[in-house]
């Protein structure tokens, strides 16, 4: 699954961006080319991974929720990963190609603060300044990694336009960029963005599903019949897909339903949104009849966000994947379901994956059917929201 010359997935994706962020944008993607072709950099990157990041991640049969649901769940447990999130699959690799392209500076954005947190622990390992830019509602509801960011030296810049989330940080990460190309790398933290970013992000979260198909075939001698996975700009669940991509195996994309599909407050692109380009990505947006971009909610700020990567929306156009919503409230049981009845506290993005495969999908399903969910990431971070809501 690679994109045509011209960065696409059956017409999605592409570069829509100033000229002076092309020159860029080649010079990275033929420095990934070369790098992934390299052993050299595989070993280095697969040993960061493995003695650093803490993986490969369990994949655990949860024996109590399963029992619930009447199915077999399986997690995929990424929470226990270094930072506590997929994350820093993509920001080790990123900025070891950084180094490599001999880039002094390195830039971020985030929503949920995990992107930035990943990002600014890689540039520690390899000693690089980095900057990270963050909606300001974003800093007041994720205020313990932005804690963490300052700890791991990093600049934390604030972000007070438009929505004051996700997609505004994103917009000013990359003016950042186009200021400061030549000495700077701009780790974009999901598979959105212009090419090459979709697919090299893609490459490196597809050690999740890798990891996952073996581990389920040593387990149960068979692939799952479903993978769950939340999605907002989507890089934990194309992660989880990829390595399945050719498999019966049926995938399901959980949004944020946010206060409801039909409210208008929701980060549903995939199932409410249309056709558009944003961030230099043509993909399906939430947006308005004369195309401005709607402002998305979500009790989640991972899952803040009014686009979608642009190999989802492949997925969607030719049925390989089904995009289905979760609203808040929801999310909330979800998270309150796993913390109660496993003993595992995730965060708010994956609660809307467990709460679907629990309790909208597993009831259709007979006892012998296999459910693998992407547990992408731990709740500590999301503590203080969760207090006064359950």
């Amino acid at each position: 699954m690679l994109p045509d010359k011209n960065g696409r997935f059956n017409g999605f994706g592409g570069k829509f961006v100033p000229e002076t962020l092309m020159s860029a944008l080649e010079e990275l993607e033929k420095a990934y080319k070369k790098a992934v072709r390299e052993p050299r950099f595989k070993r280095k990157l697969d040993e960061l991974l493995r003695t650093y990041a803490g993986r490969p991640t369990p994949l655990y049969f949860a024996k109590n929720i399963s029992r619930k649901a009447g199915v077999k769940i399986f997690l995929k447990r990424e929470d226990l990963l270094h930072t506590g999130a997929h994350k820093i699959n993509n920001t080790l690799g990123q900025i070891l190609l950084a180094v490599r392209m001999g880039k002094s500076r390195i830039i971020a954005e985030t929503g949920a603060g995990q992107h930035g947190v990943a990002t600014a622990t890689a540039a520690a390992v390899f000693g690089l300044p980095c900057e990270v830019y963050m909606g300001i509602e974003d800093i007041e509801r994720q205020a313990l990694n932005v804690f963490k960011m300052k700890l791991l030296g990093a600049k934390v810049i604030p972000v007070y336009s438009g929505s004051k989330t996700l997609k505004d940080a994103t917009n000013e990460a990359i003016r950042d960029w186009v200021t400061n190309v030549r000495t700077t790398h701009y780790v974009l933290g999901s598979v959105v963005g212009p090419h090459p970013y979709p697919a090299m992000v893609r490459d490196f979260q597809s050690i999740i599903g890798r990891e996952t198909k073996s581990q389920i075939l040593k387990y149960e001698k068979r692939l799952p019949d479903y993978m769950v996975a939340c999605v907002g700009g989507g890089s934990n669940s194309i992660g989880f897909f990829h390595a399945f991509f050719k498999s019966k195996t049926k995938f399901i994309g959980v949004e944020a339903g946010g206060l409801g599909l039909a409210t208008g407050k929701h980060g549903a692109a995939l199932c409410k949104g249309k056709p558009g380009i944003l961030h230099g990505s043509k993909s399906y947006l939430l947006q308005s009849k004369d195309g401005q971009i709607h402002i998305a909610h979500s009790i989640s700020a991972g899952l803040d966000y009014p686009g979608v990567g642009p190999e989802h929306s492949y997925y969607k156009k030719i049925g390989r994947a089904q995009y289905v919503s979760v609203c808040d409230k929801e999310a909330l049981e979800g998270f309150r379901m796993l913390s109660e009845i496993e003993g595992i506290i995730p965060a708010l993005e994956p609660s809307h994956a467990i709460y679907y495969a629990v309790k909208k999908l597993a009831p259709k399903l007979n006892k012998n059917k296999i459910v693998a969910v992407c547990l992408s990431g731990r709740g500590d971070k999301d503590i203080d929201i969760i207090k006064g809501l359950l």
